[in-house]
């Protein structure tokens, strides 16, 4: 009568593993590996099959010492794949906090356009939208005192349809030539950082004193609509107008506002 040895055992079974059928590890690796073949290539974006992906095309092949040529096309892909991998955060609007939800039309506004979204009331409407500080970077707190931004976007039968707007009606400049003198006045100064996501440094206040169309902005930023109790509880005005048309081809200039249900409330 023989003992079974479970050291042969477990040997045993290594070798199955490696050398006979396979087991149930290697099986499960199989179904998310792929054998390259020497047919199989790689490509560029629009599909061409490159020869190689390790040297650029060059005057002098034989030597690899040639000059490196502009015109080889792949090389310069990958380049460019490689300088966008890392997206840097957008200058505004970098803190923010976003949610799906659905879209419920209760009255038709058949008045002023014929757009099935706004006078079907049977039809129900996915939209996305994302609620934002303006100064702050990633990381920042969402309690500071800043404009509060928002879009939605409708996901219509017809296609998407998007509005951008902020809390506040108002804005700092009249011109668009002055945006990015606004945003450099309020982001944290250069040298340090710091103060990160409020407009408490000389910069904002030298740009309100230097132009006074800023004024009516000011105080509405420094009023209780700036520091929101929560997205919830915050009025919302669209920024752009639209041309809305109706049946008969009357045409309506629209602006859209956005009154909370739960009332407008701050810190």
């Amino acid at each position: 009568m023989s003992v079974p040895n479970p050291l042969m055992s477990a040997v045993d079974k290594v070798k199955n593993m490696v050398s006979g059928e396979k087991g149930r590890k290697i099986s499960q690796l199989d179904e998310f590996c792929r054998t390259v073949s020497k047919d199989d290539r790689i490509t560029t974006d629009s599909g061409v099959k490159q020869s190689t992906a390790d040297e650029w095309l060059r005057v002098n092949r034989d030597d690899k010492t040639g000059p490196m040529l502009l015109e080889d096309s792949y090389a310069r892909e990958k380049i460019h794949r490689f300088d966008h991998e890392r997206i840097p955060e957008r200058v505004v609007h970098a803190r923010g906090a976003g949610a799906f939800g659905n879209f419920r039309l209760f009255e038709s506004a058949e008045d002023v356009t014929f757009a099935p979204v706004l006078t079907d009331t049977s039809r129900e409407t996915p939209v996305f939208v994302r609620f934002s500080t303006v100064q702050g970077s990633r990381g920042s707190a969402d309690t500071v005192r800043d404009v509060r931004g928002f879009a939605v976007k409708f996901y219509t039968q017809e296609g998407n349809w998007d509005i951008v707007g902020n809390n506040i009606p108002v804005f700092f400049i009249q011109d668009a030539i002055k945006f990015p003198d606004v945003i450099h006045a309020v982001k944290p100064e250069p040298h340090n950082e710091v103060p990160q996501g409020q407009s408490a440094h000389n910069n904002f206040w030298d740009f309100v004193y230097m132009h006074e169309e800023a004024t009516h902005m000011y105080m509405w930023a420094m009023s209780d609509r700036a520091i929101p109790r929560s997205y919830r509880m915050m009025q919302g005005f669209g920024v752009n107008t639209f041309t809305l048309i109706n049946q008969k081809g009357e045409r309506h200039f629209v602006k859209f506002h956005f009154t909370p249900v739960l009332g407008v409330h701050s810190l």
